[in-house]
Formats: C-alpha cells, structure tokens, sequence
C-alpha cells in the first residue's frame, strides 16, 4: 500500500504580492482559498493559498511574496524548476491565445510526449500548463474570469526538478518515496505519483549537470517545495520513518501548519519535498466553509504579534 495519494500542493517563493495574487486568479482563473502569513521565522510576509473554489488538495499552489524584505533567490539545479498544473487535453490553444492576450508571453510544446503551453510568473519562476489524458478531475471553471469547465485547469501535474545526478534522485523518488519510473530519457527522468483517484500526476527530473546550484532558502523567484499528500497522520509517520531510516537523516519533525501538519525532505538531488495531510476542518478551521480565502487570517499563536505583522505587510488589493 502506497503511504501517498497525488499532490497537496505545491509552495513557491515569488516578489509582489498584488502581481503574485492577479496572475493565479486573474490570469489562470484560480481562487483564493487561504490568506495568511508566514508561520516560520518573524518577516511580516504573507502566505497566499489558490486553487479550485473548495481548496480540494490535489489543486493548490501556495506563495510567499518577498518583495518588501527584498529577498530574492537565484534559480538553479539541484532544486525544482517548473510548476505543472494539468489542463482537458485540446486546451492548450485556448490558454496559448489567452495568456499572450493578456501580456503573459506563452507557446506551445511538447516534453516526454506531453503537449504543454509553456509560459513565466511575473517573478520569473516557469510554469507549465500539461494536457493530461489521465486525469478524471473536474477542471476549475471560472465564469467571472473568462474560463470555462471545457479549459479550466484541473489542478497539480507535478513539478520538475533540475539536478546534477540522475542516479541519486532514482534512488531517492523510487526508494524512500516511493515513486514509480515511467520514463527514462534524454529529456531525463519521469516518475508517477501514487494516486486513489486516477489523476495521473508525475515528479519529472531533467539533468542539468552544467546550471550552476540554485537558492535553497526561502528567497523570492524560487519554487520552495513539493508537498505529497498522506492523506492522514498515521502514514505521515510511517513514511517519515521509513524514509529516516534509509539514511535521509535531513527530514524535519512534524510541523503545525495550521490548516495541515507537515514533515519537510530534503532529497539527494537538491529539491525539498514535504509531506502532508488536512487536519479536520481543514481550510474551514477560521472562516466559513463557503468563504474560505476572503479575510486574513493568523494562528492563535501569533496573536500578540497581529497588529504588527500587518502593518508590515506589503500592501495589496485582494
């Protein structure tokens, strides 16, 4: 039995926040699921959360806007590099058309025999959109934004990572994780995620031997993580456990995200990956369950420091 089911979500380090907030929900028709903020360290920075109208976990795309603390990254190997959400395949003109109208310079292409539109965040960091024949989810239709159900993006493809070593990311995705192989390349390397529901989605690498070493902290421009879901706590810990005791000793104590607890690896090829699973109430835990990303919100653990981190907050128009 696979301890992984698809995607959570996937977590970048981007630079404005109002330009971070209109690409996903002007531009890719996403919605705002959670507004909040940074829970590790003390930088007043937000924690922006989209995807699919009731934050199903296989859709979200998490960011954290540095541009005020003017943190930036440098993108490189041993780290991700492409965010992939998954489109209804013949969608691809549609979204081609639609992101070049909208000043989003973008084009099609084709990687391990996927079409894709290929095409950059206001910070730079790229993003994918897959055709995906694999993937029974509903596509999230945004009649307010101009994106119908027959277009919509259905949620995570995936992520892909540039590393150095092949090998060491083969051994880790296939063994600690574990992944399957689908595809070996000289474009590099395919790995499907398990799922329970049919969406196909993949971990892609592609070996880069000659990118210079990309940003691993939490710095502006840079995909931070991969988050895989678990789907409950008891194969959290399992994974957790099995993976420290491989020898990946660079594995963090579960976090308390709020809305979700989390473990964070750091893999052999560079990128980080996190484990994760929904909490009860999930996105609902401190706002109605049909208003979910609408008002800021904070943890109780940062309640003494509210009226500061907001006024040290970049201003945005949400």
């Amino acid at each position: 039995m696979s301890r992984i089911s698809g995607y959570h979500h996937l977590t970048l380090s981007t630079h404005g926040v109002q330009e971070d907030y209109d690409f996903y929900t002007k531009t890719l028709g996403l919605y705002s699921v959670k507004r909040t903020v940074l829970f590790d360290g003390v930088l007043p920075v937000y924690h922006l959360y989209y995807g699919a109208r009731n934050g199903d976990a296989s859709t979200i795309i998490t960011t954290f806007p540095f541009a005020k603390p003017g943190i930036f990254g440098r993108r490189g190997s041993n780290q991700s590099k492409v965010v992939m959400q998954a489109i209804p395949v013949g969608a691809s003109e549609f979204w081609v058309n639609r992101l070049n109208e909208m000043g989003v310079p973008a084009r099609k292409t084709a990687r391990f025999g996927a079409d894709r539109v290929v095409f950059e965040h206001p910070c730079g960091i790229p993003h994918e959109l897959v055709e995906n024949p694999s993937d029974n989810r509903t596509p999230i239709a945004n009649p307010d934004r101009g994106i119908s159900a027959e277009h919509g993006i259905k949620g995570i493809y995936g992520g892909a990572i540039s590393v150095m070593d092949r090998t060491a990311m083969d051994d880790f995705l296939t063994i600690a994780l574990p992944m399957e192989k689908i595809a070996d390349t000289h474009e590099g390397l395919v790995f499907a995620v398990p799922t329970n529901d049919g969406a196909k989605s993949i971990v892609e690498v592609l070996h880069e031997p000659d990118v210079a070493q990309g940003t691993w902290t939490l710095a502006g421009g840079t995909i931070h993580h991969l988050a895989l879901n678990t789907g409950d706590e008891d194969n959290q810990m399992a994974l957790r456990a099995h993976i420290e005791g491989l020898g990946f000793t660079d594995i963090s104590e579960q976090k308390d995200r709020m809305y979700f607890k989390s473990c964070y690896v750091r893999s052999p090829g560079g990128a980080l990956f996190e484990l994760a699973w929904t909490v009860p109430g999930g996105w609902a835990k401190d706002e109605p369950a049909d208003a979910i990303g609408q008002t800021l919100v904070f943890p109780p653990w940062f309640a003494d420091r509210q009226a500061e981190m907001e006024a040290g907050l970049e201003p945005a128009q949400f």
